[in-house]
């Protein structure tokens, strides 16, 4: 071990920028970052809209599949994570949302509720209509309206507020329910990521080493404490040692390189021929995601984004508009507009999120559909089932098992079916209907709850976020610290003991702050 530093963070990706940034800050503390794949060199990392050019490149790109989903058919999940500098917040869909209070309030972890995140989340934006009660400026993330409204975005909306839904135009705010547009981590035609946000400033630090292409195979321990990462590099193993090792790889990544490190359950290590540091059954357990289900509809006039792409003309339009306006369809995100709602009058906060997209596809990531055509996307908020993430051997380089185990409680499953019965209301309102040529899919053989279901089980998969494999509670303790050795700490969005109400990215990087904090204060 010739390289000595304070801390070694693993994954460079949302969460491990953040702890990079805020680490180095004081110009002293020695870091090393370590990144298994490469810089943010890719032109469509930085372009809004080019996330759905990256959604299978595997050289940024986890691109992992699940284990077949006995509640799905059997069917194997494509699941896309960030593998690149800035991690998911450099490939993501750019939605900035942050969950409702009652989310952390319900975590019940001392200095993790509502009330303690709030000044980390306005500490890490900056929100381009200023600062005030909810919202931060000066902030590595930047955080903006989307630059273009869209008549069929306007259309939506006017639909969901005629069925009773409140317009809101924050839904960060006071509260979250309600339908209007969302924000986005850009600006000017740029996406903010946590690479370009965080740090971008800090490798100007000489007391930062930024390692990628750098695979952690395993924490080395001396006992029951971590001194130090082991990692593959150019063929190479290399091996750095530290005064405190953190896991930043992310639901997926960090618990399998627990496992891999020994710390996990005991038995299954010990199958693999892995020894076993600490007998940790909760490592990997209690995987929670957003299930997710997509609509299309054929629309009446060609005004949508697989209008534009069928030109030749309309696609040197928008891109000419890009590049001397930083405007139009290269700027918008995975969500243009959406509706925060109850599919139940009685429930007491919203637990279904729709999205409005102008576009349509068979595949995610795939070619549009030949037609005018728009998507309407459900997902579930508070989610109940829970899966699980275990290694499949010793060799670091082999994906984990992927279990979520979608639709496992009826509450599950009856919010999924509620909420896109909601969708074909919206629809069909009046603000909306006379754009509505024909619903594409799933059509008229859905009518009843039992069709509904039928087609979740058929449809489905993940909306991409993925937590609580390394639940507070359970795996670590308040300070994040892995319970049971020393040295050792994970700060991701495996930490969270629940998943929040809505995209994830925006509370990874508020817990992220929040871990630095912790960091700073211990040492």
């Amino acid at each position: 071990m010739a390289d000595v530093f304070d801390y070694v963070v693993v994954g460079a990706g949302s969460a491990g920028c953040v702890l990079a940034n805020r680490l180095t800050a004081d110009g002293r503390t020695r870091v090393l970052l370590l990144e298994a794949g490469p810089r943010d060199t890719n032109p469509w990392i930085h372009i809004p809209l080019g996330y759905g050019k990256l959604f299978a490149r595997q050289d940024v790109n986890w691109a992992y599949e699940s284990e077949p989903e006995p509640s799905l058919n059997g069917r194997r999940i494509f699941t896309p994570r960030g593998k690149v500098l800035g991690g998911s917040s450099s490939i993501n869909g750019l939605v900035y949302i942050r969950g409702q209070p009652e989310d952390f309030d319900g975590w019940g972890i001392p200095g993790w509720g509502w009330a303690d995140l709030l000044p980390y989340f306005k500490k890490s934006e900056d929100q381009s209509r200023g600062a005030d009660a909810w919202h931060g400026v000066g902030g590595p993330l930047l955080v903006s309206d989307l630059p273009d409204r869209h008549e069929l975005a306007d259309a939506f909306v006017a639909s969901a507020a005629s069925l009773g839904v409140p317009r809101n135009d924050d839904f960060n705010g006071a509260r979250q329910e309600g339908t209007g547009y969302y924000q986005a981590t850009a600006r000017h035609g740029w996406r903010s990521s946590t690479a370009t946000g965080y740090l971008r400033p800090a490798e100007k630090r000489a007391n930062l080493r930024v390692e990628t292409r750098a695979l952690a195979t395993r924490v080395l321990f001396d006992g029951t404490r971590a001194v130090g990462v082991e990692y593959a590099q150019g063929g190479a193993t290399r091996a750095a040692k530290a005064n405190e090792v953190i896991l930043a790889g992310g639901a997926f990544n960090s618990p399998q390189l627990l496992q891999l490190s020994g710390i996990g359950p005991g038995g299954h290590l010990q199958s693999l021929g892995i020894p076993v540091v600490l007998d940790a059954p909760g490592v990997g357990a209690d995987l929670q995601d957003h299930f997710y289900v997509r609509t299309f509809w054929r629309c009446t006039k060609p005004i949508t984004l697989n209008d534009d792409m069928a030109s030749l003309w309309r696609q040197a339009a928008i891109g000419l508009k890009w590049l001397l306006q930083r405007r139009g369809p290269l700027t918008v995100s995975a969500g243009y507009a959406a509706a925060f709602i109850r599919t139940r009058p009685e429930l007491p906060r919203p637990d279904a999120q729709i999205y409005f997209i102008n576009f349509s596809t068979a595949k995610r990531g795939g070619v549009l559909h030949p037609f005018s055509g728009f998507t309407c996307s459900v997902s579930q908020l508070q989610t109940e089932s829970r899966g699980s993430v275990q290694i499949r051997s010793a060799d670091p380089h082999e994906a984990p098992a992927i279990r979520y185990n979608y639709l496992a409680t009826e509450r599950d499953r009856r919010s999924m079916v509620e909420g896109l019965k909601f969708v074909r209301r919206i629809v069909n309102a009046p603000p909306m209907q006379r754009y509505v040529q024909a619903e594409e899919h799933p059509g008229p053989r859905v009518q009843t709850d039992e069709d509904w279901l039928a087609f979740c089980r058929e449809a489905g998969d993940t909306v991409f976020h993925p937590t609580s494999t390394c639940r507070m509670g359970a795996v670590v303790d308040e300070r994040l610290r892995v319970k049971g050795v020393a040295g050792l700490r994970v700060a991701d969005a495996s930490v969270m003991p629940s998943v929040p109400s809505g995209n994830i990215n925006a509370a990874v990087i508020a817990v992220a702050e929040k871990a630095a904090d912790l960091i700073v204060a211990e040492a």
